[in-house]
């Protein structure tokens, strides 16, 4: 399909962090393709590795999260195709890496856990019906995550200030006390 999957163009809050991103929801794009008990998943893996992305034969094929380190690519947020059609009330976004349960490895089910790197990943959506795939949208551009700052480089004193920024602050500290003195005695 030639829908290509990216990061949401709506301002919000933590659109891409050190562990995660939100993706726009691919809304309408699997109409005409799905059946009612198709679903839809999101793969995600490294840039330099989606090239190399096979398309798993069923379901319980689908490369686990816990395999990441290794395969450089899993498979998450299987959704009922359902939720993505035009007529269904679907959330704007989706948020990639956002489980931090995952880190348990016992786990067995399709996991959206924490990216361990920044990246970059490219994903793409893909519809999987019982017998294996049945349409995919192209790669994404390559995203990559916010790196943290490494708390040797945060400087714990603040910058000087100017004289002029203490005359400036000194100045509406006095118009402020002679303000609040001039209410109280037309008070009083």
């Amino acid at each position: 399909l030639p829908y290509v999957p990216h990061v949401s163009p709506m301002a919000l809050l933590g659109k891409v962090t050190a562990t995660t991103f939100a993706l726009e929801s691919p809304l309408c794009v699997f109409d005409g393709h799905a059946d009612a008990s198709d679903a839809v998943w999101l793969a995600v893996a490294f840039a330099n590795a989606s090239a190399a992305f096979r398309n798993p034969p069923s379901r319980a094929d689908v490369p686990r999260y816990q395999g990441l380190p290794t395969a450089h690519s899993y498979m998450t947020l299987e959704t009922a195709a359902g939720a993505y059609s035009c007529s269904a009330p679907s959330p704007a976004v989706l948020r990639v890496g956002g489980d931090t349960a995952c880190r348990d490895q016992g786990r067995q089910d399709p996991c959206n856990g924490p990216l361990p790197s920044p990246g970059p990943y490219r994903v793409k959506f893909l519809l999987m019906g019982c017998r294996g795939p049945k349409a995919e949208t192209r790669w994404s551009e390559p995203i990559l995550l916010r790196r943290a700052v490494s708390p040797s480089t945060i400087v714990p004193v603040p910058a000087r200030r100017g004289s002029a920024v203490v005359v400036m602050v000194s100045i509406l500290a006095s118009l402020g006390a002679v303000l609040a003195t001039a209410v109280l005695g037309a008070l009083g």
